[in-house]
C-alpha cells in the first residue's frame, strides 16, 4: 500500500503542477485578447481547437495508454504543454488579427492534446493504484484528486491575471513553462519505471477504445450535456460579464474567478463525506438530484438579470450554489466512470468518457461565445439550462443501485 501512495502522490504531483499552468493558461488568453478588442466571440473560437483537440486525444490517448503505459502518456502531456508554453511567447500585438488567432488557436490545440493526455494517464493511474480490496477508497481517491486539481486550477486563474499584469503576456507563458519542466524532470526521476507498461502481452486494438458497456455510455452522454451546460456560460460569458458589464479589471476577473473553483474543488473533495448518510453507494439516482439543483438554480439567476433583481447579487451569489452542485455532481461521475470501468481497459474507458467530456466542452464553448454575442449573459444562461435537462433525462438510464461498485 506504501507504494501505491507514493505513485498516487507523484502522479497527482504532476498533475497538479499542469493544472497550474493550464487555469492560468485559460485566464492569461481570455483578458489579454479581450484587452486586445477581441469580441467574445472571437475569443471563443480561440478556444475551439483546444477542445477538440480533446476529443481525438482521449480516444487515442487511452488506446496508446493502454499499449505503451501510462508512464508514457503522462510524460508527453507534460512534455507538450512545455512546449506549447514556450511557442506562446512568441505571439505579437502587431500581428494581423487573424494570424494571431490562426497561432493561437494551433498553439492551444497542442495545449489541448497536452491536457487530455495529463488528465487521462492520472485518472486512470487511480484504478490501477487502488488496491481492489480497498473499500470505499475509490471514491475518496478520485475525489481528492479532482477536487485538488479543480482548486489549483482556481489557483491558476488567479495567477494567470496577476502573472498578465506583473509580467505581461510573453513573460508570464515563459515562467509558467519553466516551472512546468521542473515539475516534469522531478516527477520522471521518483517515479522511476512504475505504471510503464501494459499489464499482459496481448495488444489492445484501437476498435476497443469504443466502448461497448451501456453504463459507460450513458454516463459518457450525460457528461456530455453537463459539462457542455456549466462552459456555455462559464468560459466566455461571465468572464466578459464581469469585465464588460460590472467594470471588474483583470486581477479582480482572476481573483473571483479562482476563487469559485477554489471553492468547488474543495467540494468535489470532500464529496463522499457529504454523501456519507445515503444508504448506499453514489448511483444515476443521486446525479439526477443534483442535475435538478443546477437546473433551478440556473433559472433563478436568469430571471434576477433579466428582471433586473440585484443582478450583480445575483451573479456572484447564484455562482457560488451552482458550483457546490455542479463539484458534487462532477466528483459523482468521476468516480461512477471509474466503478463502471473495466479492469484490463481502464485507460481505453477513461478515454472514451473524456472525449465525450471534450465533446460537450468544445460545444460549451462555441455556444457560449454565439449565446453571449446574441442573448448577453441571458442567452448563455437560458442555452445552459437547455443543456443541464437533456443530461438529467439522459441520467436517468444510469443504474440505481450496487451496480456502480468497482470492476476489477
Amino acid at each position: 500500500m506504501s507504494a501505491a501512495i507514493r505513485n498516487y502522490a507523484l502522479v497527482t504531483s504532476a498533475y497538479w503542477g499542469f493544472t497550474l499552468t493550464d487555469g492560468a493558461l485559460r485566464m492569461l488568453v481570455l483578458l489579454h485578447f479581450h484587452a486586445l478588442g477581441y469580441s467574445a466571440f472571437e475569443i471563443a473560437l480561440l478556444f475551439v481547437l483546444y477542445e477538440f483537440a480533446g476529443i481525438i486525444t482521449n480516444l487515442v490517448g487511452g488506446w496508446l495508454a493502454q499499449a505503451r503505459g501510462l508512464r508514457f502518456t503522462l510524460y508527453c502531456g507534460l512534455s507538450l504543454q512545455i512546449l506549447s508554453l514556450a511557442a506562446l511567447s512568441l505571439t505579437n500585438p502587431d500581428w494581423l488579427p487573424a494570424v494571431s488567432v490562426a497561432y493561437v488557436m494551433g498553439l492551444q490545440a497542442a495545449s489541448g492534446v497536452a491536457k487530455d493526455l495529463t488528465k487521462m494517464s492520472s485518472k486512470s493511474a487511480i484504478k490501477v493504484l487502488v488496491p481492489a480490496e480497498a473499500k470505499g477508497a475509490l471514491f475518496r481517491w478520485v475525489a481528492l484528486l479532482t477536487g485538488s486539481k479543480n482548486a489549483l486550477k482556481g489557483v491558476g486563474f488567479f495567477m494567470g491575471g496577476a502573472l498578465l499584469s506583473w509580467l505581461g503576456f510573453s513573460g508570464a507563458v515563459l515562467a509558467m513553462a519553466a516551472g512546468l519542466a521542473l515539475t516534469l524532470i522531478a516527477v520522471a526521476v521518483s517515479l522511476g519505471k512504475a505504471m510503464s507498461g501494459p499489464s499482459s502481452a496481448a495488444k489492445p486494438k484501437f476498435r476497443e477504445v469504443f466502448s461497448s458497456d451501456r453504463k459507460i455510455n450513458v454516463l459518457s452522454g450525460a457528461r456530455l450535456f453537463l459539462f457542455g451546460a456549466r462552459d456555455i456560460w462559464f468560459v466566455v460569458g461571465l468572464p466578459v460579464f464581469l469585465a464588460a458589464e460590472l467594470g471588474w479589471n483583470h486581477i479582480e476577473v482572476g481573483t473571483y474567478m479562482a476563487a469559485w473553483v477554489i471553492g468547488y474543488g474543495f467540494i468535489q473533495a470532500i464529496a463522499p463525506k457529504m454523501l456519507r448518510a445515503q444508504s448506499h453507494e453514489p448511483d444515476g439516482r443521486t446525479a439526477q438530484f443534483w442535475i435538478i439543483v443546477l437546473i433551478a438554480v440556473t433559472i433563478a439567476i436568469a430571471a434576477a438579470i433579466k428582471q433586473d433583481v440585484a443582478p450583480e447579487f445575483a451573479v456572484l451569489g447564484g455562482l457560488l450554489v451552482f458550483g457546490v452542485a455542479f463539484a458534487i455532481n462532477s466528483s459523482l461521475h468521476s468516480y461512477l466512470i471509474l466503478a463502471y470501468a473495466h479492469g484490463d481497459k481502464v485507460a481505453m474507458n477513461v478515454g472514451f468518457y473524456y472525449m465525450s467530456n471534450a465533446i460537450g466542452r468544445l460545444t460549451g464553448t462555441i455556444l457560449s461565445g454565439v449565446s453571449y454575442f446574441y442573448g448577453g449573459l441571458v442567452g448563455c444562461l437560458v442555452t445552459s439550462i437547455a443543456f443541464l435537462t437533456i443530461s438529467w433525462a439522459i441520467s436517468a438510464a444510469l443504474p440505481t443501485r450496487s451496480t456502480a461498485k468497482p470492476q476489477g
